[in-house]
C-alpha cells in the first residue's frame, strides 16, 4: 500500500511552493516529528519518492521542490540563492503549521539545512546532512562539473529517453532512468548554475557553530565528496554532531544502497527506519 498522500502547493516566503506529501500525522506518526526532506541541485521532489515511502511509514514527510526545480516557481527574476532557498525551509514549515519537524537535506539541500538553521527557527528539532557539498571559498572545489548538469538539462529540455540518460548516470537503473529523464527539464538552468556556483562561494561552515538541534551527518563512503578531514573539521565546529557512513555507497547514497541509507539514521529521528533494524 502506498504512503503517498497528495501533491500540493503553498504560498510561503513570496512564491508558490511545491511538495510531496507521505505517510501523515495519524498513528505513531503523530507522537513524531515532521520530516522535511530538501533534495539536491538536479533532483525534483518526485524523483525522491521512493525514499518518501519508506519515511511515510514511520513519519509525516513532506518532500519539497526547491525554487526552480519540479513545479515550484522558477523565472529569470527569482532569487536562487542559498539564503532565499533556506528562508523556502522555514517559511514553508511555518505556513503548513508544522509545530515540531525535522529538515533531511541531501548535497545541495543538506547545505540549504545548514543555513536553515543557522537561525535557530522555530519548530525545527533535528538536521541531517546527507553528503553536503563542502566547498567554499578558498577550499577545494566541488568534485562533479557544471556541465555534466547544464548538458543534460539542455537534452532533457529538447526531449531524452532514459537510454540518452544513461551516459550521465551510467550506474543507475532503468526506473531511476526513466525518472530523471522525465523530470530533469524542470530544472531552470539558471536555478542550477546559482546553486553549483554558489557551493564556491559560501561557506556553510561559517554557519555550523550556530546550529542548536541535534545533527547527523551521513557520508557515502565512495565519491569524494566528504573526505576524513572535512569529518573532523564539522566535528569541531560541531562537536556534538553524530557520524555515520554509508560504505558502498556514493554520493546519491539512497540510489546506491536504499537499505544502507534508512539503516545509516539509526533512531537519530525518534524511529528506525527499518524494521530489521532492531535485531540488527
Amino acid at each position: 500500500m502506498s504512503e503517498f498522500l497528495y501533491g500540493g502547493n503553498v504560498f510561503a516566503n513570496g512564491i508558490r511552493q511545491h511538495y510531496l506529501r507521505y505517510g501523515g500525522a495519524t498513528g505513531a506518526r503523530q507522537g513524531r516529528d515532521a520530516v522535511v526532506i530538501v533534495p539536491g541541485i538536479t533532483s525534483p521532489a518526485v524523483t525522491w519518492g521512493f525514499v518518501g515511502e519508506q519515511f511515510g511509514k514511520h513519519f509525516d514527510t513532506y518532500i519539497l521542490d526547491v525554487r526552480g526545480r519540479g513545479l515550484s516557481e522558477a523565472g529569470d527574476a527569482l532569487d536562487y540563492s542559498l539564503d532565499a532557498q533556506a528562508a523556502d525551509v522555514t517559511a514553508f514549515a511555518q505556513a503548513l503549521g508544522l509545530a515540531r519537524y525535522a529538515i533531511v537535506g541531501h548535497s545541495m539541500g543538506a547545505r540549504i539545512g545548514i543555513r536553515a538553521a543557522r537561525g535557530n527557527p522555530a519548530g525545527l528539532t533535528r538536521l541531517v546532512m546527507v553528503d553536503p557539498p563542502v566547498s567554499g571559498p578558498g577550499r577545494r572545489a566541488y568534485p562533479s562539473q557544471l556541465p555534466w548538469y547544464v548538458d543534460s538539462i539542455r537534452l532533457a529540455r529538447q526531449g531524452i529517453d532514459a537510454e540518452g540518460m544513461r551516459r550521465f548516470c551510467p550506474t543507475w537503473t532503468e526506473e531511476q532512468l526513466r525518472l530523471r529523464a522525465e523530470w530533469l527539464h524542470t530544472c531552470d538552468e539558471r536555478a542550477i548554475v546559482t546553486s553549483f556556483e554558489d557551493f564556491h562561494r559560501d561557506d556553510v561552515h561559517a554557519d555550523m557553530p550556530s546550529v542548536q538541534v541535534p545533527t547527523l551527518l551521513m557520508v557515502a563512503g565512495r565519491g569524494d565528496v566528504i573526505r576524513a578531514e572535512d569529518i573532523d573539521e564539522i566535528r569541531g565546529l560541531l562537536p556534538a554532531v553524530q557520524v555515520a557512513r554509508v560504505p558502498d555507497a556514493g554520493h546519491m547514497i539512497p540510489w546506491d544502497d536504499e537499505a544502507g541509507f534508512y539503516r545509516a539514521f539509526g533512531d537519530f529521528l525518534g524511529a528506525l527506519l527499518l524494521r530489521d533494524q532492531a535485531a540488527a
